[in-house]
């Protein structure tokens, strides 16, 4: 094992085929997600993150909801966000949520943070995107002390005060998920990370790879800055987008319709282009290996990659081949190859088993200490 974690993270789009001309419902599109989940399970991928999004053409809008259901129906499979909105969410709600998600599925879950690119969902919820940075700051500071102090006192600028409030259920093992702190351009997401010791995960997708290398670049010096271990030791995960077939050809001919009418990049530069300026990979399986194994010359080694694969109204059959092909060909591989040359005190992607092992070493630590000093005291 390469100490990483690969898998897949949907945003949960309702797009058109623009082969079939088949527009999915919202009942369809959120049981393909579940069956999408569950071929992830099967072919031994180890992620599943789900994206939140509270508007139309999207349907994950309650992402513990589908996970609490995706638990029930996986047995391996960690499950995560790729987007939770720390800005329009109550950190009280998060925190209650993701514990009893937690305890469910037996620690099988961690969390992804963002600030989401959706400005009217702020007014929705009564915040205002002005102060999105802000709230992103505040409300993140709140979630720490609910899931790290049993009887919270706190108060901020933008929500009301807390007089001794303590979490119900409480995490599980004393252990909350673990946090990454996700982001496509915004420095002050990295400075978050980085400040609080927790992963960063740069979406990567659409940005060119010099951006992103700036990004985890920017996180790993602030890391260590705040005393957390060497710049190699900070948790790194990036995104990936990618369409297989065994033949190249074949994969660029069947990908390019849903390319050109995807509603983010759709009718803009060419797929060439996009392959040429992006992680976007659209070949063979061993292209997908040889461009992913290329993400370690600018980021550095790391712990999670997470793939794209069911977007743009690409069919749910369609989806579950390319996660087939993830797990069988491509995935085994790249597990081998990421372990090649990994230095032993880069850290291994966190678990909750981890993280406990973690705390029960620093509980042992800090009793020991004590002990030793109430013998001096005597």
């Amino acid at each position: 094992m390469s100490g990483m974690q690969f898998g897949i993270f949907t945003v949960g789009d309702l797009t058109p085929d623009p082969v079939s001309g088949k527009t999915p419902t919202e009942h369809e599109r959120i049981a393909a997600t579940v069956r999408i989940a569950e071929k992830c399970d099967e072919v031994g991928l180890d992620v599943f993150a789900t994206g939140e999004h509270h508007n139309p053409p999207f349907v994950p809008s309650s992402p513990t909801t589908l996970l609490g259901f995706i638990a029930a129906r996986t047995k391996n499979l960690l499950l995560s966000t790729s987007t939770t909105l720390i800005t329009t969410n109550d950190p009280v709600k998060i925190a209650e949520d993701f514990s009893v998600l937690q305890h469910l599925c037996e620690g099988r879950v961690d969390i992804m943070l963002g600030r989401g690119n959706t400005g009217p969902v702020y007014p929705w919820f009564g915040k205002d995107i002005r102060a999105a940075v802000q709230l992103t700051v505040e409300n993140y500071e709140l979630l720490r002390a609910l899931w790290d102090e049993e009887v919270v006192d706190w108060q901020g600028k933008y929500r009301t005060p807390l007089q001794g409030f303590t979490l119900a259920p409480a995490p599980m093992d004393g252990v909350p998920p673990y946090v990454w702190h996700a982001s496509i351009r915004t420095p002050e997401i990295a400075e978050l990370a980085a400040y609080y010791g927790d992963g960063f995960f740069a979406n990567h997708i659409f940005w060119p790879s010099e951006h992103t290398e700036r990004m985890v670049g920017l996180y790993r010096k602030r890391f260590a800055h705040y005393g957390h271990g060497t710049p190699e030791q900070a948790i790194v995960g990036i995104g990936g987008q990618v369409f297989i077939r065994p033949n190249s050809q074949d994969a660029i001919k069947e990908f390019r319709p849903y390319f050109d009418n995807a509603p983010v990049y759709g009718h803009g530069p060419s797929l060439e282009e996009f392959m040429a300026q992006t992680p976007l990979t659209v070949g063979s399986p061993q292209e997908v290996i040889d461009r992913t194994l290329g993400f370690r010359g600018y980021v550095g080694n790391y712990q999670r990659q997470l793939f794209l694969v069911d977007h743009a109204g690409l069919p749910v059959e369609t989806v579950l081949e390319q996660i087939e092909l993830l797990g069988t060909e491509v995935v085994p591989v790249l597990r081998k190859e990421f372990a090649i040359g990994r230095p032993a005190d880069v850290p291994d992607a966190p678990t909750h088993k981890s993280l406990v092992a973690k705390k029960e070493m620093v509980d042992a630590e800090f009793a020991a200490a004590a002990a030793e000093g109430a013998e001096g005291d005597a």
